[in-house]
């Protein structure tokens, strides 16, 4: 027998089926892993990193004001091409439509 015959040493020299393990093989047992504890932990050490003092809503807020004034005072040709990624999807649309609202 080869070192590359798919057959087990006990089993007559028939080989197994296509990519399958002969009946008699051991097979692999299931391999699970539980991250559920390693996933509350993670969750626990951002929010520690976090702080108490962390506000969701005003980091939104925030986050709203800079966007409004990164896309503010643009010239004609900045405009269109803001209307253009808005129309396409790209960027998503705000207020009434235009870069400045």
């Amino acid at each position: 027998m080869s070192p590359h015959d798919p057959t087990l040493p006990n089993e007559p020299d028939e080989p197994a089926a296509a990519g399958r393990p002969a009946a008699d093989s051991t097979s692999l047992g299931d391999f699970n892993v539980d991250l559920t504890s390693h996933e509350g932990l993670r969750r626990t050490h951002v929010l520690a990193a976090l702080g108490p003092d962390w506000d969701p809503v005003a980091v939104l807020r925030d986050e709203d004001k800079a966007r409004d004034l990164l896309y503010s005072n643009l010239s004609e040709e900045q405009q269109r091409l803001y209307d253009d990624l808005v129309a396409a999807g790209v960027l998503p649309r705000r207020g009434d439509g235009s870069a400045a609202s």
